[in-house]
């Protein structure tokens, strides 16, 4: 993870840039090309197959990395890909503790950042002598790095903020330019409620009903995503944040206005607690993508969803920022959002071929096209200089990047479980009417400590 906010800002526009950073390897070229001769060489006498299981998280890259991996298997005919998604509306942190568990254990999976790290280190390869390693931006390792060790290969750069269907908003007279603070974003949603509500938009958005949907059934979204909004401004990275023993909560209230912000003028205004059972997909496909609703809390690594949903939509989208009062208002969270790793129990085989695909996925000219074009990535090595981000969400992220309005990602320095489980449940409490705002505080604060 990034080390600072200057070291984030930095790492992103590098990705813009794309200029090499040398973050350094234990083996020189010639030693690796020969090892992978080798293996090559023994594979192709052998003749054997060789099955390489992947456990991943990441739903909406789900039958674009199956493409990918296909591709992968006729460039290598005795390996087998084996690929289970675990995402979404599902706690894949769960479901990968219960796949270790029963013995089904992947060859590749993913993890987050330094909490991640130690906690599945027993189960970490060394992959400091990888080829990708050399190419990979400044700061982008930092949260997958022990003791100048390699331990996991950064799926990519993500931002996120709010993501608004830009021709709604012109059709309401708003300008988003003009939103520059929570204040001025706080105007422009209740004149964008009152148009929704007198019929204004109706013609041209048939199914337009509410401002925003808010998901509190994800607390990835809420509990992770949200309250690093606020706690990407409290710590620095999330280093910091996995160093530190306790919580303040320098930011609450305003962390309150931005999700009362969202209750309140979603379709579930008047019956909160119903928020509870909204998940991602009613946000998403079934939100933003049909013009159901104008504005959700998401990042660029929607824009796939919504543009297998509709084509035309997803050229509309564009993000604004979750402007933190107090704080930095015209800002985007901008980080790693998990990381590839390779088990380092499977037999040496395996091992081997698990590496090399993720290699090529990342470094190979097709792979890079997947990156890129397939997967909606912002790519986190060097190399990919003939390949622009094109889709409207990924451009909005580099934009923010280039103008230096970039908070970092944090939550993956928070306590095990911590997000999700601690505070992303509390805030369901909170829009139940179960908890007041301060017992939301005071609780996560004590589970920070106890989880810690």
């Amino acid at each position: 993870m990034f080390k600072s906010k200057k070291v984030l800002i930095l790492a992103i526009v590098m990705v813009l840039t794309l200029s090499l950073v040398v973050t350094g390897c234990s083996n020189n070229e010639s030693d690796k090309s020969a090892l992978k001769e080798n293996k090559e060489a023994s594979d192709e006498k052998s003749g054997k197959e060789v099955e390489v299981d992947i456990f991943q998280f990441k739903v909406e890259i789900a039958k674009e990395l199956e493409e990918a991996a296909k591709v992968y298997e006729e460039e290598n005919p005795n390996v087998k890909i084996n690929i289970q998604t675990v995402g979404g509306g599902d706690d894949y942190g769960a479901a990968l503790k219960a796949a270790f568990q029963s013995g089904n254990e992947p060859d590749i999976f993913n993890v987050g950042g330094p909490q991640d790290i130690k906690d599945w280190m027993d189960k970490l390869e060394d992959l400091s002598n990888q080829p990708w390693v050399d190419k990979a931006l400044d700061g982008v390792l930092s949260g997958a790095t022990v003791d100048d060790k390699v331990y996991a290969l950064p799926f990519n750069l993500e931002g996120y903020g709010f993501v608004y269907n830009t021709e709604i908003f012109k059709a309401a007279g708003i300008d988003a330019e003009k939103i520059v603070d929570f204040k001025s974003l706080e105007e422009a949603v209740k004149a964008l409620d009152g148009k929704i509500k007198n019929g204004e938009l109706k013609d041209d958005y048939p199914l337009l009903e509410s401002v925003f949907e808010f998901p509190a059934k994800e607390t990835w979204i809420t509990g992770l995503h949200t309250s690093n909004v606020a706690l990407g401004q409290e710590f620095d990275s999330s280093i910091e944040a996995f160093n530190s023993e306790e919580v303040e909560f320098k930011y609450g209230d305003s962390l309150k206005k931005i999700i009362d912000l969202q209750a309140d003028y979603s379709s579930n205004r008047d019956a909160k607690q119903k928020l509870n059972a909204v998940d991602y997909t009613t946000q998403a496909e079934e939100g933003i993508a049909i013009e159901r609703v104008a504005i959700i809390q998401q990042g660029n690594w929607v824009y796939g969803l919504v543009n297998d949903v509709d084509e035309d939509v997803a050229k509309k989208l564009d993000i604004l920022p979750i402007p933190l009062e107090g704080g930095k208002e015209d800002s985007i969270p901008v980080g790693v959002p998990m990381h590839w790793v390779v088990n380092k129990d499977s037999d040496d085989g395996v091992k081997d071929v698990a590496k090399d695909f993720l290699d090529w996925l990342y470094t190979s000219e097709k792979g890079k096209e997947y990156i890129v074009n397939e997967f909606h990535f912002i790519p986190p090595l060097t190399g990919y200089e003939d390949l622009e981000v094109e889709d409207s969400l990924g451009r909005a992220v580099s934009r923010y990047a280039e103008a230096g309005k970039t908070t970092p990602w944090v939550f993956m320095g928070y306590p095990t479980a911590w997000g999700m489980e601690g505070l992303g449940n509390n805030i369901q409490k909170y829009l139940s009417g179960e908890y007041t705002w301060e017992e939301v505080i005071s609780e996560s604060q004590a589970q920070w400590k106890e989880m810690r």
